[in-house]
């Protein structure tokens, strides 16, 4: 009977761990609570290491030795998948390319509203030399004086913002600057009004009225709350109807990592047609929430995002602002139009 509810339990653990490992196959990346689990693939690889160290330790004891080695097998096998996944989506890169004529830098940046000051805000991005800078949680009153800022340090932009209603709450607002150089800008109506937009907390889609610039869509997708699941599932799959244009680009706070995309590409995109920068280009696997802990064990939730008119030629994750107030890190990436590479 024991041997019985051992073979049991190990063939349990191998189904748990091949979920939690490829949720992706299994259709439950989307669901509570695989996607808060998941969100964090750095530490579940350390946890199935540490299994497998556990599981090594108890094979010590005659009797479970072929119990534990089962168990450690199972574990071993899982932390060297996650690890793989992870160095496949990349470990950090610390420099951004040379900008070309064509470049376009995108900075996204969750700033936890008053938490970051708009002088540092405008600093980073100036020091980036960004062309768009998409701000969650930042009020276009905020953003204004992030943009004010930039002139004073010789950098234009223009402020654009969408937000859900006035009850103070920096959420409720999501402000998108966009450079001069690309052209005049204007943020749809459905996404002011919210007929259009993701559900709780705003996203703004920004349209060229003049020049060459990319729709621009400047993300906040709700936070996946157990209340909030629906929610969450429903602005995902709004966002990947955004992308359906070869000249898009999305950037902002996802509240969701690559693993919780499964079924939302579209002709071998990540979301829609639009392909992550940061995994394309060696940054995939670092986390940019929360600050609290180290990069590669966090969530990178935050993206920018590209369809087929662009090509990502460079990323970075700013670890280096862990203390400027905001429990997300700033991610930049450079884009190149995919006809000159």
């Amino acid at each position: 009977m024991l041997r019985l509810l051992g073979i049991l339990f190990t063939v349990l653990c191998a189904i748990a761990a091949a979920v939690l490992t490829f949720p992706g196959f299994f259709r439950v990346d989307r669901y509570f609570p695989i996607a808060q689990i998941i969100s964090f693939r750095g530490l579940l690889a350390v946890a199935f290491a540490i299994a497998a160290i556990l599981a090594l330790l108890l094979a010590i004891v005659r009797p479970l030795r072929a119990f534990a080695l089962s168990l450690a097998l199972i574990a071993l096998i899982a932390a060297g998948s996650n690890g793989v996944i992870l160095a496949t989506r990349g470990l950090g890169t610390e420099t951004l390319p040379d900008k070309t004529e064509g470049s376009i830098r995108v900075m996204t940046w969750n700033t936890a509203g008053s938490a970051t000051s708009p002088e540092t805000v405008a600093q980073i991005a100036v020091a980036m030399d960004a062309d768009i800078v998409t701000l969650p949680e930042t009020t276009i009153e905020t953003g204004e004086q992030v943009a004010l800022a930039m002139r004073d340090l010789g950098h234009r932009m223009w402020a654009h913002h969408a937000e859900y209603g006035e009850d103070g709450w920096d959420a409720r607002s999501t402000t998108l600057l966009i450079s001069p150089d690309l052209g005049n800008y204007s943020v749809i109506e459905s996404s002011q009004d919210g007929t259009s937009n993701t559900s709780t907390v705003p996203s703004a889609v920004a349209m060229p009225t003049s020049g060459v610039g990319p729709i621009v869509v400047a993300v906040h997708a709700v936070a996946p709350r157990p209340a909030y699941m629906k929610f969450w599932r429903d602005d995902l799959q709004w966002l990947a109807d955004q992308c359906a244009d070869a000249g898009v680009i999305l950037a902002g706070d996802f509240n969701a990592t690559l693993d919780h995309f499964g079924g939302l590409g579209v002709d071998g995109g990540d979301l829609g047609l639009c392909h992550d920068a940061a995994v394309e280009t060696g940054n995939g696997a670092v986390g940019t929430w929360t600050t609290e802990i180290p990069a590669l064990a966090g969530a990178p939730i935050d993206h920018v995002m590209a369809s087929t008119a662009w090509k990502p030629t460079g990323s970075l994750v700013l670890r280096s602002m862990d203390g400027s107030g905001s429990d997300h890190r700033p991610l930049i990436v450079q884009l190149e139009p995919a006809g000159t590479q």
